[in-house]
């Protein structure tokens, strides 16, 4: 195959067990506040001790760094969705951007690491090839920084689900995230890149696609903590010997198309949005810039309804 070596019927089975349980696990943390405060909080004060001491092939300080700023990311969201700080102290909702920032520049530093050293061979209990494609990809990671925008309009919903809903990040910025993310993972994390790279992006993506609109930055700081909690717990699950591991191609060709796809999906929306912010004359750090879109409308149409439910329940 192209992009990953032979999938046997049992590993494409895995894909999708892993699929469903991150959206389940992502369903109930939208469901509760309870559950939130003990699957970001409670879990990993109890499993910090045992990663701390655990013998395990975990010697990546990229795996440390994810999984507590992951952790850190749905904590902070945690406080939009359930408290009115955000409403009291604007300045709060550029956590949000900067926590998201944070973590694509932890990837792009790691990104350029495996290029710079010339990751080949074992390195960190994973096998590694690193070209190019390395700084492509990192380049394009940089871009995409760049362009988060709209974060003035993050609002929660007060529905029975409390959901952080985020108008202005459209669905090609998500797609741009998604593919830069999955050639990342491939490069960088190719030992379980057919799960953390496919799997865990798309987990993020389809509820908010469907059924959660606007719900995707909550979705990924989500799936991600599940994902990287699963890793540092159980490190060998997916790992090289595994039954479940799934070998990339290590096909230079399939490293350099995702990079170049990735790249050229980062500069056409670095093309739209700065079309966009002259022609409307924005501000893009203080401006949104999808106000017209249809899916922006959609989804800040949640929140006239609790503007007006908010208004009935009053009068």
């Amino acid at each position: 195959m192209f992009f990953f070596e032979a999938i046997p019927w049992y590993n494409i089975v895995m894909w999708f067990v892993v699929l469903g349980i991150l959206i389940g696990l992502n369903e109930l943390i939208r469901s509760s506040k309870w559950t939130s405060l003990a699957i970001f909080i409670i879990v990993p004060v109890i499993l910090t001790p045992i990663w701390f001491f655990m013998d395990s092939e975990i010697t990546s300080w990229f795996t440390w760094v994810k999984v507590y700023s992951a952790l850190a990311g749905s904590i902070i969201y945690m406080v939009i969705r359930f408290t009115n700080y955000h409403k009291k102290h604007k300045w709060y909702l550029t956590l949000v951007p900067a926590i998201l920032a944070i973590n694509i520049l932890e990837a792009v530093i790691r990104e350029f690491q495996v290029g710079y050293l010339g990751f080949n061979g074992i390195v960190d209990g994973m096998q590694y090839i690193s070209g190019g494609w390395n700084y492509v990809n990192g380049v394009a990671g940089l871009l995409n920084i760049v362009l988060i925008c709209g974060w003035f309009g993050i609002y929660a919903s007060s529905g029975k689900k409390k959901d952080m809903l985020w108008p202005d990040q459209t669905k090609l910025w998500i797609i741009a995230y998604g593919v830069w993310n999955i050639a990342y993972v491939y490069s960088c994390a190719p030992g379980n890149a057919f799960y953390s790279g496919v799997a865990l992006n798309i987990a993020a993506t389809i509820p908010a696609l469907f059924w959660a609109k606007g719900t995707w930055m909550q979705n990924r700081a989500a799936t991600l903590s599940f994902w990287m909690m699963w890793v540092m717990t159980f490190p060998y699950f997916f790992a090289i010997g595994s039954t479940f591991n799934v070998s990339v191609s290590y096909n230079p060709v399939a490293n350099w198309t995702l990079a170049i796809i990735s790249l050229v999906l980062n500069v056409t929306l670095a093309i739209w949005q700065i079309h966009r912010i002259r022609k409307n004359r924005l501000n893009p750090l203080k401006d949104e810039i999808f106000t017209d879109l249809k899916e922006y409308k959609i989804i800040n149409s949640y929140r006239e309804e609790d503007i007006n439910q908010r208004h009935s329940h009053t009068a």
